[in-house]
């Protein structure tokens, strides 16, 4: 039988590595001033999906399921109001050195 530890260590790590793989996508977007190459579709897609999680996750009044997805969330339309923002402008030019 798997402890409770054990299963609380995995869903943390699940959700930090969710959170946190956004976080690399922002940065380039942010310092390249380019979204070209994100799928518009694919983070539509991506925030209707943690909207929904975090709404399962109220539903079920569990905090750990709310907060996780809430920054998801958060992170994802960041990306998605980037590609927003920056379509249709042209990339800042490549730092030399």
């Amino acid at each position: 039988m798997t402890s409770t530890l054990v299963v609380n260590a995995v869903g943390v790590g699940a959700a930090v590595c969710s959170m946190a793989s956004f976080v690399p996508q922002v940065a380039k977007i942010i310092a390249e001033r380019d979204a070209s190459s994100v799928s518009l579709r694919m983070y539509v897609v991506t925030v209707i999906g943690f909207s929904l999680w975090a709404v399962y996750g109220a539903l079920l009044h569990s905090w750990p399921l709310i907060a996780s997805n809430l920054i998801s969330l958060s992170l994802a339309a960041l990306v998605l109001g980037l590609k927003v923002l920056y379509r249709g402008n042209p990339p800042a030019p490549a730092k030399k050195g």
